[in-house]
């Protein structure tokens, strides 16, 4: 038999839980998907494409071109489905070569009906590999957005430069950095920054893909580093504007969440706890220490693809928009069934029209409704 102190403090738990279960909440996606190699058959001389042409050694002809769109629009449509219904309010992407291929990408039957808008800057990318932003235009209203190059350099640090960013500014302003370049200069894709309102809170999102490991991880490291410290820089600036900025950042950092690009120069933390006023969450860090992955070279797995959170996301007062979990989107169907790459991502061979070499990863925020 219970005593009076314990049956009262069983009552109270019950009513807190009857209580928790009758709170509904808002909820939206936030995804990032590297979609590997996203081109159209048509030859862009401005860039290196000529592979995925007819007669290139992919032999990317129109009917492969649908296949792969149709394979990425099945993903971007069930990622996060486990909790929340809709398909991501927010798509980060990476290796996209244009505009066009975005557009015909929407318009697959299995995304049309959520009238995604398109935000996509051509950047240097020697290969015309792009990031780009799709979002629900429901749910959420872009206000400005800028492309930030990353400079650096084979011989010598990436510039310095201070990052300013006009809250003012309207969506058809660039904000680029203006620095005396040359030929040592090693091209890579632009950082991506869209600002909007998300149900009409304020929310920032910056899109990643760094620099690749071509050349040795060791040796190449300083690029992402580069990459790392100036997403902080474009984190630091909007915080300086406002010290409760919501912020998101997501990408193909090609690093893992251990590695100094994401732990030094960004400054990201693998535990809420350690999060500091103005600090970034890093969710897949503990999905790295677990043993989890995005991409497996060589039988070994890591997560080069990641989403992070600003503090102000980290507060659990659900009046406005939380960081709630986050997730791998790995479903059988996304895996290598047989052969010498058993149970890595099925990405496009010659023989068959997969989806990527990654895996997607997202996080769900939450917003208690009134």
């Amino acid at each position: 038999m219970l005593k009076k102190p314990q049956f009262y403090l069983l009552l109270v738990l019950l009513i807190f839980k009857s209580n928790a279960q009758t709170k509904a909440f808002v909820i939206h996606t936030a995804a990032f998907y590297n979609f590997e190699n996203c081109y159209d058959t048509i030859n862009d001389p401005t860039i290196n494409d000529d592979d995925w042409t007819p007669t290139g050694n992919q032999h990317w002809s129109s009917k492969k071109y649908h296949q792969k769109l149709e394979n990425l629009a099945r993903v971007l449509s069930e990622i996060g489905t486990s909790e929340n219904p809709n398909s991501p309010t927010f798509i980060g992407g990476a290796e996209i070569e244009n505009q066009s291929v975005l557009e015909d990408l929407i318009k697959q039957p299995k995304l049309i009906d959520k009238d995604y808008g398109i935000i996509h800057f051509d950047s240097p990318d020697r290969r015309g590999i792009d990031v780009a932003l799709l979002y629900q235009k429901k749910e959420f209203q872009p206000t400005s957005l800028s492309k930030i190059p990353l400079y650096v350099y084979k011989e010598n640090q990436p510039i310095k430069e201070e990052i300013k960013i006009d809250p003012s500014e309207n969506l058809e302003t660039e904000d680029v950095i203006q620095v005396n370049t040359n030929n040592h200069r090693v091209y890579t894709r632009d950082q991506l920054l869209v600002t909007g309102f998300l149900n009409g809170e304020e929310i920032h999102l910056i899109v990643n893909h760094w620099p690749s490991r071509a050349g040795g991880e060791k040796k190449s490291s300083p690029y992402r580093e580069a990459a790392g410290a100036l997403n902080s820089k474009i984190i630091d600036s909007l915080q300086r504007i406002n010290p409760n900025a919501k912020i998101i950042t997501m990408g193909d950092l090609n690093d893992s969440p251990f590695n100094n690009s994401v732990k030094k120069a960004l400054g990201a933390k693998g535990k809420i706890q350690d999060v500091g006023e103005f600090g970034i969450y890093n969710p897949f860090e503990e999905m790295a220490n677990k043993g989890f992955g995005t991409i497996a070279f060589r039988d070994s797995w890591d997560i080069f693809d990641q989403v992070m959170v600003s503090k102000s996301l980290l507060q659990k007062e659900y009046s406005s928009f939380q960081y709630w979990k986050a997730g791998i989107y790995n479903k059988p169907f996304l895996i290598q069934k047989s052969g010498k790459y058993k149970g890595y991502p099925l990405r496009h061979s010659l023989t068959e029209i997969g989806f990527s070499d990654h895996f997607p990863v997202y996080v769900y925020l939450i917003k208690e409704k009134k």
